[in-house]
């Protein structure tokens, strides 16, 4: 039905763990996807034969060792058995409802690409898969604990064989190539779905020790810019764009998106003031704030001081 695939960061300490995770989770969706891991960071061959999953290691790197996205979409293309893609990020843990989600989008349409907003949940320790009520367990502890992102993080994408051609050689793992795959998707007239009322996608929290700069580096450091100029400036769109949602009463028009030309969809980011606290996220992450945190907080004292003027008045 489906082919992931998924370029994991090196096997190392909290990394490891919540990759096990997510890799695992996705080898237990009914119908099992076919799995492809692409490249050969420290642990992907291993994981790739403990969970008998395909492993195509050779991939393309820039300068600064970062894999490159052109190549492992085309690889992974290639390798696929089936129609049906999904690029994810090797942290994300998926759960049963993912799978219904995909069906019942593909019966709709056979040309679209699905989205949908992660929830956060900090997770340290391996997950025990053997358990009968892991899913429940997950579900609830994402209930507690989980904060939903804002739009801006894209962590999976569903599309169509051939949506993806011709795709800029953007540093996986970079800030602004999700975005230019909405826009790209977008800019083709092909039907974006969000999913995220349907489908709880949890992304495990981590450090960004990864890269020397740490989230500063991710986010604005030499790769990031570069992805950013690769787009260029209007190749931006976010899970708000999509041109559909999946509702309980299946695929429905987002008439609120639809509204907005492709060639503008860039300044929702411009105008948007949300884009204050991406200037914040080096502090905000140091201090273990979430953007969707703060901008809940922001809410609030702007409603408290609308109470406060009416009650002058």
């Amino acid at each position: 039905m489906i082919t992931f695939f998924a370029t994991p960061k090196p096997f190392k300490g909290h990394i490891a763990v919540i990759q096990r995770n997510a890799i695992t989770s996705w080898t237990l969706l009914r119908p099992r996807p076919e799995i492809v891991l692409v490249g050969d960071d420290q642990g992907t061959a291993e994981i790739a034969g403990d969970l008998g999953l395909c492993h195509i290691p050779v991939v393309r790197r820039n300068e600064y060792g970062t894999p490159l996205l052109d190549d492992i979409f085309a690889k992974a293309e290639a390798q696929a058995s089936h129609d049906l893609l999904c690029y994810i990020n090797a942290d994300i843990l998926l759960l049963g409802d993912f799978m219904k989600a995909v069906k019942e989008i593909a019966g709709w349409r056979r040309n679209f690409l699905m989205i949908g907003r992660r929830t956060d949940v900090h997770i340290v320790s391996s997950l025990n898969f053997a358990s009968p009520g892991w899913e429940t367990d997950t579900r609830q502890r994402a209930a507690r604990e989980g904060i939903l992102e804002t739009p801006m993080a894209i962590d999976y994408f569903v599309f169509s064989r051939g949506l993806y051609g011709g795709i800029p050689p953007f540093a996986l793992g970079r800030a602004g190539w999700d975005n230019w795959a909405v826009w790209r998707a977008r800019s083709l007239k092909v039907p974006v779905v969000d999913a995220t009322a349907r489908v709880l996608v949890i992304h495990q929290h981590h450090d960004y020790a990864h890269h020397p700069q740490g989230f500063a580096g991710v986010h604005s450091g030499e790769e990031a810019r570069k992805n950013h100029e690769l787009a260029g400036t209007r190749g931006f769109a976010s899970i708000k764009d999509a041109t559909h949602k999946l509702t309980a009463e299946g695929v429905k028009r987002n008439f609120l998106s639809r509204l907005i030309p492709v060639s503008a969809l860039h300044l929702r980011r411009t105008l948007s003031p949300m884009r204050l606290l991406d200037g914040s996220r080096p502090g905000r992450h140091a201090l273990g704030l979430h953007r969707a945190n703060v901008a809940k907080l922001a809410a609030k004292v702007v409603s408290i001081g609308g109470q406060l003027r009416q009650g002058r008045q």
